[in-house]
């Protein structure tokens, strides 16, 4: 997974509370407590490689003195970690989640400063071992399976620059990439490592790949137009199959994943059969249940997916590009419509209950 990291384990305490003052009643400062900040543009690896001890633990309270009865808070330590970050114990259960930018959560609290219900001795702060879990999230994710053109199509409609080579896994790590439209609207994309049949099983990248899509809003299955063989020991799939066994790879995963709404790029239409290889799509896309026989009965998804745009690409000669962004940019902005008309809703039967 080369340089891209996607999970971090760090030691958090709480700074101990100071010490109370027995002859005059006073109250050392409360510990300091460790937070999570969400930033952008910060990386599980900068983390990391900033603090390769990867311990964070915050200031203890002061002393109660003669001259300050209440004694001082200790330091806080604030922890700058990305958006799309989980917060697991060491049990895996999840404790909290960041997902926009300024959100916070206090990871170890510190210890109260000693005073009379303590006896004047302080508390220790908290202490823990904590997992911290990024999930890219994006507008719209690439599904596809090694070599369907995802990282040439993300280059082709963003600013990103992934590597792009002639052999199955060329994507070994997350790239995310921006749409600029002329109003300065910006949609991001995210190429993620190429799925494999198994994947849910974490075969391949597996989970690697398959937790990045739980977080973007929309799918963009990418297919060759031509069909898809992994290697010599694999066997062929046509674009039909392939667009199938994408689908049962989500849904072993995470059913909820077949429930956002997706479209499909047919890549690869400047090759030599690819209008007769695109009608027969077509006509198996319109009535997947007369196709199903196709596949073996374990491969074939519960549920077939339906798109809400097929576009037929060639990110080779730039054909259906400029209308795949159209198409992705009506969908997002009838999305966000669709969640703020729900929001409304809500918030009217709110009212509406109140009175």
């Amino acid at each position: 997974y080369s340089n891209f990291i996607d999970e971090l384990r760090v030691y958090v305490r709480g700074g101990t509370g100071g010490m109370g003052y027995p002859n005059l009643g006073g109250e050392g400062g409360r510990g300091g407590d460790v937070w999570f900040v969400a930033r952008e543009r910060t990386t599980l690896k900068s983390i990391r490689e900033k603090y390769p001890q990867k311990r964070f633990v915050a200031g203890s309270g002061a002393n109660s003195s003669v001259k300050a009865l209440k004694g001082e808070k200790g330091k806080d330590c604030e922890v700058h970690v990305p958006l799309g970050i989980s917060i697991l114990d060491e049990n895996g259960k999840q404790i909290g989640e960041l997902n926009a930018a300024g959100e916070k959560f206090l990871a170890a609290r510190g210890g109260l400063g000693g005073s009379l219900a303590t006896h004047f001795l302080p508390c220790k702060g908290q202490r823990r071992t904590v997992h911290l879990d990024l999930k890219l999230i994006a507008d719209v994710g690439l599904v596809g399976f090694p070599n369907a053109g995802k990282s040439s199509l993300l280059s082709k409609i963003s600013h990103a620059k992934p590597e792009i080579a002639n052999y199955a896994f060329t994507t070994i790590q997350p790239e995310l990439g921006k749409i600029m439209y002329a109003d300065y609207k910006q949609i991001s994309v995210a190429d993620l490592p190429g799925l494999i049949e198994g994947a849910h099983a974490n075969k391949g990248m597996g989970h690697k790949f398959l937790k990045h899509v739980e977080r973007t809003k929309q799918l963009l299955f990418v297919v060759d137009v031509s069909g898809f063989q992994l290697s010599t020991k694999t066997q062929f799939r046509t674009a039909f199959e392939t667009i199938l066994l994408l689908t049962k790879e989500l849904e072993l995963y995470k059913e909820e994943l077949v429930t956002k709404p997706a479209l499909l790029a047919i890549n690869k239409m400047d090759l030599p059969c690819a209008k007769d290889n695109l009608d027969e799509l077509m006509t198996q896309l319109e009535n997947p249940q007369d196709f199903l026989h196709l596949l073996e009965e374990e491969m074939i998804p519960a549920n077939t997916l339906e798109f809400r745009e097929m576009i037929p690409i060639s990110t080779y000669t730039g054909e259906g590009i400029e209308e795949l962004k159209t198409c992705l940019r009506k969908s997002i902005d009838e999305q966000a419509e669709q969640v703020n008309e729900e929001y409304r809703k809500k918030k009217l039967l709110l009212l509406q209950t109140s009175k």
